[in-house]
């Protein structure tokens, strides 16, 4: 750069000279440089660059200018007497401040263009940002943080497409959100329902409102639980009621009836159940005054030995009153004078008790599970300490837990359970209880658990039955076979069996009153008799899977006062090789129709027995029945 041209940029006159002012051009220089170095943009940094390589060849030409004359420095010489005047540094002054207000002035401009730029290019940035984020929580449903997005892009941009589209899909996630949580919960609801667990269910079907307070489904089931809960409670004090009764407790009995008629004061069940321990009640007194009297009969016959009448009577007292200590201890007493075999005390199993047993010998068994199978052929007194105490059982594949054979005519079981280990399905179905050929009487006693029926009878053979319970068998809980052979049930109880209640065929007579049949995998009570007598009275036939009574075939008897309800296909059926009187029985509430009549056969002679609630018509009459609906045979006992 040349000396003149450095002295313009400088602001310096063509004789001026330049030391007196060497340090103030340095402070510019300096000034300048900071510019360079905090310049807002790559654009002005370079031209403040510029305007700092002219300052710097401007000061490199007036140093050489001054060395090439040799003159020192200001720092290095006296000062002179009179200061120079300076009246070109305003001007240098003026050149530099000119300089920076018009690189300012274009970096102001520039800023501007830049600022409108960056602001075009953050709106957009900003809405594509803000579609990314609304994407995303969509995607991971969380509708909160989408909606405000969506409601942020809306301002931004108010006719964005993007906005009604990802509203409605908001709407549909949290509508499938919604139906995916209420449709999980109330299937875990449902399904703890159906299996009785209430309060699980209850619990489930909660957890929906709480988080959708407006589902009707929900809401819907809640009501539901409440009424199956109240049912189950129900049935469950109903159970409890009939046990009582079944134990002979009759006041406990009575109570739970109060109960349940306290809130519902015409529930035909407990009703039945309070009219039935009423029955039951005073029949009790009414056994016990008769037992009294036969107890004083025996008493007075008392010689202090064996005596067949007496003991007849005491057996017959003991039945009709078991909590009588009186009748009891003289029943023990003249008993005694017949040989008691005792187990484990004199014999260590029942087995080797009744290898000695003589006629009219009777076995006691203590306590415990004793081992069978057992055979009987003697007419012995086998006695038990109860059926919840005493019980006797074999494999199912070993026979029949107990076999009376012709042999064991006059033969008594008392407080006993018979029960087979399993129910393994094997072809040969034994029953848990045999009675072939003899006549047999058994009290309080229990067969259940067989792998075929609960107590057969065949062969001629007859059972008089009081006070006894058919419980869960593989077949009928107690069947009769064949001509000749009597089944005389009486109080007794045939419930969960896998056939039917009670059944007798091919001949067999029947005679069923009081009994109760319950919960049945087919009829409550089924008899296909030919031309025996069939007697049908004041039983209970509820909840079995077909009917509560079919008469297939008898020669003579009736059926009357039995109460069939709540039957799965209908209360009961009429053929017509039955033609004995049906009359008094209700017939209520059964999935079916309540009285089916087999054609030719006239309703009007039915129309004495109540029908009331039952599915479809009261009474379906001139039913057309196939050739294969007859009893259908069971397998050997």
């Amino acid at each position: 750069m040349t000396l003149p041209a450095a002295r313009v940029i400088l602001g310096l006159g063509p004789d001026e000279d330049p030391r007196p002012y060497l340090r103030e051009f340095r402070v510019v220089r300096e000034r300048l440089a900071e510019m360079v170095r905090n310049a807002p943009t790559p654009d002005l940094a370079e031209r403040y660059q510029q305007g700092l390589s002219d300052m710097d060849r401007a000061l490199a030409a007036v140093r050489e200018s001054l060395e090439a004359v040799d003159l020192p420095e200001p720092s290095r010489v006296a000062a002179p007497a009179v200061r120079p005047r300076r009246r070109r540094l305003p001007v240098l002054v003026c050149l530099c401040l000119t300089l920076m207000a018009g690189v300012g002035a274009g970096w102001y401009h520039w800023q501007q263009l830049e600022n409108t730029r960056i602001a075009s290019l953050n709106h957009a940035a900003r809405l594509a940002r803000l579609e990314r984020d609304a994407a995303e929580h969509l995607l991971n449903r969380r509708w909160p943080e989408a909606t405000a997005a969506y409601d942020k892009i809306a301002r931004l941009a108010p006719g964005s497409a993007v906005v009604p589209q990802g509203r409605r899909s908001i709407e549909a996630g949290m509508a499938e959100e919604q139906q995916q949580f209420a449709g999980y919960w109330t299937g875990q609801a449902r399904a703890a329902l159906e299996a009785g667990r209430f309060e699980e269910a209850a619990d489930a079907a909660r957890k929906v409102l709480e988080k959708f307070p407006s589902d009707h489904d929900s809401a819907a089931l809640l009501t539901e639980i409440a009424t199956a809960r109240t049912t189950a409670a129900r049935a469950a004090a109903l159970a409890r009621g009939r046990d009582f009764l079944t134990r002979r407790q009759w006041q406990a009995a009575s109570q739970v009836a109060q109960e349940i008629l306290s809130s519902r004061p015409a529930d035909p069940d407990a009703l039945a159940l309070q009219a039935e321990t009423a029955a039951a009640s005073a029949k009790a007194a009414a056994d016990l005054a008769l037992a009294r009297s036969r107890y004083q009969q025996a008493l007075a016959r008392d010689q202090g030995q064996f005596d067949q009448q007496a003991l007849d009577w005491l057996r017959e007292a003991s039945s009709l009153a078991p909590e009588d200590q009186e009748i009891t201890a003289l029943f023990e007493k003249m008993a005694s004078f017949t040989r008691t075999l005792r187990v484990p005390q004199d014999f260590p199993t029942p087995i080797a008790a009744l290898a000695q047993a003589r006629d009219r010998d009777r076995i006691i068994l203590a306590e415990g599970t004793w081992q069978g199978p057992l055979i009987v052929n003697a007419a012995i007194e086998l006695q038990g300490a109860g059926p919840d105490k005493t019980r006797i059982e074999c494999p199912a594949d070993a026979g029949c837990v107990i076999t009376l054979g012709p042999a064991a005519k006059g033969t008594r079981l008392t407080g006993l359970t018979f029960r087979h280990q399993s129910q393994n399905g094997e072809a040969e179905r034994f029953s848990a209880g045999l009675i072939q050929g003899a006549t047999v009487e058994l009290l309080d006693c229990h067969f259940r658990d067989a792998c075929g029926h609960g107590l057969a009878v065949i062969g001629g053979g007859t059972a008089k039955i009081c006070r006894c319970r058919f419980l869960d068998n593989g077949w009928n809980g107690a069947a009769a076979i064949g001509a000749g052979t009597a089944l005389d049930i009486r109080e007794s109880d045939a419930s969960g069996n896998f056939e039917h209640g009670i059944e007798s065929w091919d001949g067999a007579s029947l005679t069923a009153i009081a009994n109760r049949c319950d919960a049945n995998s087919r009829n409550g009570i089924h008899a296909d008799n030919a031309t025996a007598a069939v007697v049908i009275e004041d039983n209970q036939l509820r909840r079995n899977r077909e009917f509560g009574v079919v008469l297939s075939g008898a020669g003579s008897g009736q059926v009357r006062s039995n109460t069939v309800t709540a039957n799965l296909l209908g209360g009961m059926v009429i053929r017509r090789a039955a033609p004995i009187p049906v009359t008094a029985n209700p017939l209520r509430d059964n999935h079916g129709p309540g009285l089916t009549l087999e054609r030719g056969l006239d309703p009007a002679a039915y129309r004495s027995n109540p029908l009331s609630g039952n599915t479809g018509k009261a009474i379906l009459a001139d039913f057309d029945f196939q050739p294969s609906q007859p009893g259908r045979k069971t397998p050997p006992p």
